[in-house]
């Protein structure tokens, strides 16, 4: 279905109006930090959670696996609604589901509602691609690169911020102290958004794909759970074998359904095409590459001193060793869309992986020295920026304007999917490489050089994934020929 553009209402006069459209942009921004910073929070809160509520180790980590499902299976699904129902209206939701679940983890101690409310602040993942969308519509086109490159960057400095802010607060207040924190700053970032951000002027009309939803959702559910749970359930156990077959026949007939939809829930034609399929795979593999970053960096540092390479540092301690790189990622976001201006996207998303890649070349050289290892994160959150604020430029020229949304959901999707994936590779890596350290087995130096080994060869394919993608000379060629194309069938009557 054609999107149908709505006239643009005019920028209301006088200061307050021009105040509410300078704050767009820093609002959405916010936001982006904000969900971010909600998704990291309960880390440093996982080992102690245990005693704090009676709850196994297992169920505990329920506070994360929840958040994951449902922002997966949501972030698609709200973008699409954002697509025909209003971007705003749908962006305000999430805000909306994201402070509710903080306000219930700060009320209760029960595992089994603390759970619940995680799932609701899953929704908050569907912030930046609804807000990417949003400054597509509304800014004009020597701003939207800039903005666009900023929003993507927030991914990395909430997680980068919220680290150690949160390890703060866990350390010197009461528990439920950080999700009031976060209650207040989701309550901040909804009354924000609704008074600055206007409702997108393009939207499509036609019904609501609910059985593609359904099918995604179900499909999503059993391959993330599946992914996320294989560690603990076992690789080869009934449980994790039946998730990854239910989750093959799901998506198979999800498939099935959505190329006969009239208007599907993800236009699948437009998806495999090279100028949407080759960023998508793009995004999981530097979804991959980002996490490995964080992920083995905490672990590494807190290792003890008595393994002959680890620093035994505090959560705290940890959270600042990742600070750099996310102040690092609000530096270089306007670095980012300059070369994009300059060189196009890709070339800015196929550089952003090199630098990956040496940022882990430099962590497997050195990971016993702090400044080494900073130095090392910081390159890689470098090259994170570069490639996440190219990914939503290449999306927006490659769809039309009333899919922006639900094209960047599964973009936004994918990296999550990545995300997910390097969790449990690089747990399977570490645990197979382990030493004695008193009574405890911890992962080998060799085990975490490893790891950093396979997120960079993981990046390098996908810098070559990157180099892959149509650039704009291909694209504009091919509309001319399309539009000639046209002219010679108008003239011989056809």
């Amino acid at each position: 279905m054609a999107s149908v553009p709505i006239p643009d209402r005019a920028t209301p006069a006088g200061p307050p109006g021009r105040l509410r459209e300078r704050l767009t942009v820093p609002v959405l921004a916010f936001g982006g930090i904000l969900m971010a910073f909600t998704q990291t929070v309960v880390v440093p809160l996982l080992p102690d959670l245990p005693r704090l509520t009676g709850a196994s180790a297992g169920t505990v980590s329920w506070m994360v696996t929840a958040t994951l499902l449902t922002g997966a299976v949501l972030t698609p699904v709200l973008g699409q609604a954002g697509d025909m129902y209003g971007k705003r209206r749908v962006l305000l939701i999430t805000f909306g589901l994201m402070t509710a679940g903080s306000v219930t983890c700060a009320l209760t101690s029960d595992i089994r509602v603390l759970i619940a409310a995680r799932a609701l602040q899953g929704a908050a993942l569907a912030v930046v691609p609804l807000s990417v969308s949003i400054l597509r519509d509304e800014l004009p086109p020597e701003r939207t690169g800039s903005a666009v490159a900023l929003m993507s960057s927030t991914v990395g400095i909430g997680a980068a911020l919220g680290l150690p802010l949160a390890a703060l607060i866990v350390q010197y207040a009461d528990w439920h102290t950080m999700f009031w924190v976060t209650s207040a700053l989701g309550a901040s970032g909804l009354a924000l958004a609704w008074w600055t951000v206007r409702e997108s002027p393009v939207k499509q009309h036609g019904r609501f794909d609910t059985l593609g939803a359904l099918g995604l959702a179900a499909g999503l559910v059993c391959l993330l759970l599946g992914v996320s749970q294989g560690g603990q359930w076992g690789w080869t156990s009934p449980r994790i074998t039946g998730l990854f077959l239910g989750c093959a026949a799901v998506l198979a007939l999800w498939w099935w359904q959505q190329l006969r939809a009239a208007r599907p829930l993800v236009d699948l034609r437009l998806a495999t095409s090279r100028r949407v399929a080759l960023p998508h795979l793009t995004a999981f593999l530097v979804g991959f590459g980002f996490y490995a970053n964080i992920l083995v960096t905490a672990q590494l540092v807190q290792a003890p001193r008595e393994t002959g390479y680890g620093l035994g540092l505090s959560i705290v301690a940890t959270g600042l060793c990742l600070l750099p790189g996310g102040v690092t990622m609000l530096l270089f976001s306007p670095v980012s869309a300059r070369i994009s201006m300059a060189r196009g996207p890709r070339v800015t998303l196929a550089l952003g992986a090199a630098v990956i890649v040496l940022g882990y070349v430099v962590r497997i050289v050195d990971s016993r020295d702090l400044g080494v290892i900073v130095l090392g994160t910081t390159v890689v959150s470098t090259g994170t920026t570069l490639a996440y604020s190219a990914l939503p430029t290449l999306i927006l020229r490659a769809v039309p304007a009333g899919q922006t949304g639900s094209a960047n959901g599964v973009n936004v999707l994918m990296r999550t999917i990545g995300q997910a994936v390097c969790s449990a590779a690089v747990a399977a890596v570490l645990v197979r490489h382990t030493s004695s350290v008193g009574s405890a087995r911890i992962p080998t130096l060799h085990g975490y050089q490893l790891a950093f080994a396979m997120a960079g060869m993981v990046t390098l394919v996908a810098c070559a994934a990157a180099l892959a993608i149509p650039g704009d000379r291909a694209v504009t060629h091919q509309r001319r020929a399309g539009r000639q194309s046209a002219r010679d069938m108008e003239s011989e009557g056809v």
